[in-house]
């Protein structure tokens, strides 16, 4: 069998993939250089999703491990008819945590990381066997596209996106350059062809809002990476109290000296709409002015047009909404560049009685949706 691959070099510290230049060749025996796989999962209270999961999985792997985090129905159970290795893990409220406890268990080459609520089909589960039969042995962690994610108004901007999903167990370092030689530190990374399709039942934005919440309380210092995360989360799934609950962490972060220029808008963004949800126009206009002075994004735009529409001053409004959605771009949520701001430009000029704007706007939000 010949199989064409590209490699992929990912550099985190800079946040870029770099591509090696020359298309790779090389040559399997089907069967006999095979890879093998331990599927790990951590899960709780899954019973009515976790066999959906492991149908679509199971026989393309060589390992199961299973860590169940406190469940009080069937899932143990369930679990238990597919693999012998399902262990209990007390929860910690770190996520992290019982994925490095159950990657501690497994003993494959390389590990699989799903959750129950993810299925393959027919048509990837093929592809998943043939990568597993010509997987290069450079590469370390292959990415596969996570579809489905906006269905449920997930902490993500877009429908189909790559993520690291399976990892070399254990790591080789490896002398690069025939001169001033150096161990290479950035993994090789492959992103596939292989599509999980991501099937939640319900959203989880409030289960990690309440999360963040109780981190945030702790007193522990957030990411650049969970910043961002807790801010989106915040604008896609958050009502009127969880913007009041964050807006004391946010409004420290505004703040603060090591948070980046990016960080400083999304906890802008935050404080301005809990401000605006609370009713405290000075405060609100406090936190929109230190982003439209240095640099507008939508979602400050779209604030600005909710507080204008909300005192009945509709041109003023849809010159917001409009910067929202033509002048401006989104950091947090695409929603504030697009629908949410589409839809605010349509009430305002129906409110002032103009059917031509109303129906460009409308032609629009529709084209959008058709998108979806």
């Amino acid at each position: 069998m010949v199989v064409s691959y590209f490699c992929f070099w990912y550099d985190r510290g800079a946040g870029k993939k770099f591509i090696c230049k020359s298309k790779m060749k090389f040559i399997y025996k089907s069967g006999v250089d095979m890879i093998t796989i331990s599927l790990c999962m951590i899960v709780k209270n899954e019973e009515r999703i976790l066999e959906r999961c492991l149908d679509s999985i199971a026989d393309l792997v060589d390992e199961i491990v299973i860590a169940d985090t406190g469940s009080e129905d069937a899932t143990k159970e369930i679990a238990g008819r597919y693999t012998e290795h399902v262990y209990d893990f007390p929860w910690k409220d770190d996520f992290s945590a019982a994925r490095n406890f159950v990657f501690s268990k497994a003993s494959m080459e390389y590990i699989y990381s799903a959750d129950a609520d993810e299925v393959l089909s027919p048509e990837n589960r093929e592809r998943f066997r043939m990568l597993k039969e010509t997987l290069l042995a450079d590469i370390e962690i292959v990415q596969m596209k996570y579809a489905n994610q906006l269905q449920f108004g997930t902490v993500y901007n877009y429908d189909e996106e790559y993520r690291p999903k399976l990892f070399r167990r254990k790591r080789d370092f490896v002398w690069e350059d025939p001169i001033h030689e150096m161990v290479r530190l950035a993994p090789v990374v492959y992103d596939s062809d292989i599509v999980i399709t991501h099937l939640p039942e319900n959203s989880h934005g409030k289960r990690d809002l309440e999360t963040f919440r109780r981190h945030c309380e702790k007193g522990l210092e957030l990411s650049g990476r969970l910043h961002g995360m807790y801010a989106r989360e915040l604008m896609l799934a958050g009502d009127d109290e969880d913007f009041a609950q964050a807006a004391a962490f946010f409004a420290a972060s505004a703040e603060a000296e090591g948070r980046n220029g990016d960080e400083l808008k999304q906890a802008c963004c935050i404080v301005a709409k809990a401000a605006r949800l609370a009713g405290d126009t000075i405060r609100f206009f406090k936190y929109t002015s230190k982003v439209i002075a240095q640099e507008a994004c939508s979602e400050i735009c779209c604030e600005m047009g909710h507080f204008y529409e909300e005192h009945r001053d509709w041109e003023e409004a849809a010159v917001w909404y409009y910067n929202a959605v033509y002048e401006t771009q989104p950091i947090l949520t695409i929603r504030a560049g697009g629908r949410e701001s589409l839809e605010g430009l349509i009430r305002c000029y129906e409110a002032m009685e103009r059917p031509e704007q109303v129906r460009i706007y409308q032609e629009e939000l529709n084209q959008l949706n058709k998108q979806k």
